[in-house]
């Protein structure tokens, strides 16, 4: 899941009076209270550089009209705007390389043996951004499992940004972000370019689906999945949130499925969650 980038603004005089303390005590309280990402008040630059272009384009004069907007009026577009804003969307094509490779050479081979009979995988992307985890997977397997080319394969992808789902669903991609992790040959075999972008095939696009879903949110009860990606998001939550999640990822997850979570990430639920160490990276089974 990102960093964020500050905003320099040069030969524009923009008019605004500065932010209070409570203010910001009130960014922070409205972004846990809709999203439950934890801020933290050392922080508080973010929310100017995050949010300049929000109140920008609705013709505000400051982050502290935006305040008194939230504050006062009933504005659910806005109010949603200000979430997406403030989440995280950093993400690559194969992200940190070592889960593709474990997931290439141990945790698909299995899972694909134990599934031989049912010819059917399920696979979950949470906190996808714009989808290049879940198309970075769907390369994954068909460039190295061919014999799936019979199976009914789904990845689901999901993000609590709306923006990012719909980059996600239309698969074009500047080239920035294809030269970033993506091997030269997959880019030659899984896109195709359209002017300044590059566009997933539709074979590759056909794997994945994508929905605007917050993770601390409950999911459809009866989802099942065989394989889960929670990379990257769980520390921006608080300890309790954290928990939360993992239960009800564990309802989901099927009894011989994995679950991946970013390198500096644990779930620190022994009851249900067993780590397991191979080719350098840790990943989970339901205990």
């Amino acid at each position: 899941m990102l960093s964020f980038g500050h905003i320099h603004i040069h030969d524009e005089k923009v008019t605004c009076m500065p932010c209070s303390e409570t203010d910001y005590a009130f960014l922070r309280r409205f972004i846990l209270e809709r999203s439950e990402n934890v801020l933290d008040p050392l922080r508080d630059d973010l929310f100017e550089a995050r949010l300049y272009r929000l109140w920008q384009r609705c013709g505000m004069n400051g982050l502290d009209e935006l305040v008194k907007r939230l504050r006062y009026a009933i504005d659910p577009a806005l109010e949603q705007s200000v979430v997406e804003a403030m989440t995280i969307n950093e993400t690559s094509f194969f992200r940190d390389h070592t889960p593709f490779e474990l997931m290439r050479s141990k945790l698909l081979p299995e899972l694909i043996q134990r599934r031989e009979s049912k010819r059917r995988l399920r696979f979950w992307s949470a906190a996808c951004s714009s989808g290049q985890e879940a198309y970075s997977l769907a390369m994954l397997l068909r460039q190295h499992f061919p014999l799936l080319s019979g199976w009914d394969i789904q990845i689901l992808g999901t993000d609590i940004n709306s923006a990012m789902v719909c980059r996600a669903q239309s698969g074009r991609y500047q080239r920035m972000e294809v030269n970033r992790g993506l091997p030269a040959r997959f880019l030659l075999q899984y896109f195709r370019r359209d002017g300044d972008e590059w566009e997933i095939t539709s074979e590759l696009r056909g794997l994945c689906q994508f929905q605007q879903r917050s993770i601390t949110q409950s999911w459809p009860f009866f989802e099942r999945y065989d394989g889960i990606l929670l990379r990257n998001a769980l520390f921006y939550f608080s300890t309790e949130t954290q928990k939360r999640i993992l239960r009800r990822t564990h309802r989901t997850l099927e009894p011989d499925g994995f679950l991946l979570l970013g390198s500096s990430e644990q779930t620190s639920m022994p009851e249900l969650w067993q780590p397991v160490l191979d080719c350098n990276t840790c990943y989970y089974r339901p205990c």
